[in-house]
């Protein structure tokens, strides 16, 4: 066996150990590997929608601006080495299969093992400081305050991209509640912004801040003007920067971007030198899978991972400006979504609604999912077989002229992306 194939292996075992919300194991096999966290400027994310944009734009100006830059994000999108990327590029299945069998014997050290979440991150760590990174850009995996990705002790900036209801039953089912673990990423003395607009998950992080000396910036959505957007991007103008292009599609890239900027600006006043040049530049080659993209145009085939009700909302605002016609949907999500609620948001988009079951424990029967649309008059059929779904889906648009609009958990991006390559033309 390689080593990569070894890594897989042993992050299976980890995985079988659930997840487990906490610092004490990451912070021990952290300070066993002499806290590599600390020894690159680090920018934090955290926030419910976004992160995963927010970072792929961020990463791509700071390599513009001549950064050797690191970046960690979660879920891995096409395959487990897509959540690591050195100035962008992920790294090889070699270099990662010696990364995490480098780490095997540390983590298997320690009498409470770590789950594979905590694996991965150490080893994103690792990494950024054995390569002499000089900025890394973190995405947690979930909420804040007791994510593994937690253990900064001096970040260069916290970010929350915004707070949405999303994984209540482990962050809480109010905005202030989701707030208040999205906030635990806030570091004394070191500056925050926060990127969305709701006024009580506003206090709960201007509260923190404040208890913590720390400068909140927020990202002023009036500096937006002159925008326009399809399916090819989209080109706007922020005060401060003048005009700009960015060739991820979605409408809500738009306020990512803002977000991006105002960031930016932040970074400048920490000794940053980002000319305007470079964040022009690298918000024109940022790309990201999986957020509004186009894979076909014959039909035209989009997917998007909006998978709570927030970014199925701004999906379908998405879909309104890419389409005159209804669409073909496939959706599938995991059961702790509140998927009772998306055959109202999407129903009048939707000729006919495909349902199937993500390759994830915690996914939705994908009959469930088809009763909910249903119920509302929405025609729809799930599918046991998710190649049998997505198939079907697009023989559909194909044949009815129409669109197919893939929407649901990113879990099954990978496996969406297979079939759609080896269908026929």
């Amino acid at each position: 066996m390689t080593a990569y194939d070894n890594a897989l292996e042993y992050l299976k075992t980890a995985s079988l150990r659930g997840s487990k919300l906490g610092l004490e194991r990451i912070s021990r096999i952290l300070s066993l590997l002499g806290n590599p966290q600390n020894k690159v400027k680090t920018v934090h994310i955290s926030g419910t929608n976004g992160k995963g944009s927010f970072g792929a734009m961020l990463c791509s100006i700071l390599k513009a601006a001549g950064y050797l830059t690191g970046s960690f994000s979660s879920p891995a999108i096409t395959e487990v080495t897509d959540s690591f990327r050195i100035n962008g590029a992920e790294i090889s299945r070699e270099e990662f299969g010696e990364l995490i069998c480098s780490l095997t014997p540390l983590c298997e050290s320690i009498n409470d093992k770590p789950t594979e979440f905590e694996v991965l991150t150490a080893a994103a760590y690792k990494l950024f400081a054995e390569k002499n990174c000089d900025v890394a850009v973190v995405e947690c995996g979930m909420g804040g305050d007791l994510d593994s990705t937690n253990v900064l002790e001096s970040p260069l900036l916290s970010v929350i991209t915004n707070v949405q209801k999303d994984h209540c039953s482990f962050l809480g089912n109010t905005p202030e509640e989701i707030a208040s673990h999205k906030s635990g990423i806030i570091r004394p003395g070191c500056p925050v912004l926060f990127g969305g607009n709701d006024p009580d998950a506003d206090r709960v992080i201007a509260e923190a801040a404040k208890k913590a000396g720390s400068e909140l910036y927020r990202t002023d959505l009036s500096r937006i003007s002159d925008v326009y957007c399809s399916v090819g991007g989209t080109d706007f103008c922020f005060r401060g920067f003048g005009r700009m292009h960015i060739r991820l599609t979605g409408t809500y890239q738009l306020y990512n971007a803002a977000n991006v900027l105002t960031a930016v600006e932040v970074l400048r006043k920490r000794g940053m030198d980002i000319t305007d040049d470079d964040v022009r530049a690298g918000l024109e080659e940022a790309k990201w899978h999986g957020r509004f993209e186009v894979l076909k145009n014959d039909p035209l085939v989009i997917f998007d991972g909006s998978h709570n009700p927030d970014g199925i909302n701004c999906a379908a605002e998405s879909i309104r400006l890419c389409s005159e016609k209804k669409v073909a949907l496939l959706i599938g999500v995991m059961a702790d979504k509140e998927y009772s609620l998306y055959a109202d948001m999407l129903g009048d988009l939707t000729d006919k609604a495909f349902a199937v079951t993500p390759d994830n424990p915690r996914a939705l029967d994908s009959r469930l999912l088809a009763d909910s649309f249903n119920a509302k008059g929405i025609p729809a059929i799930y599918f046991t077989k998710f190649e049998e779904g997505v198939i079907a889906a697009y023989e559909y648009a194909k044949k009815q002229n129409i669109p197919l609009i893939a929407l649901g958990s990113l879990y099954m991006y990978r496996e969406f992306i297979k079939v759609i390559e080896n269908l026929p033309g």
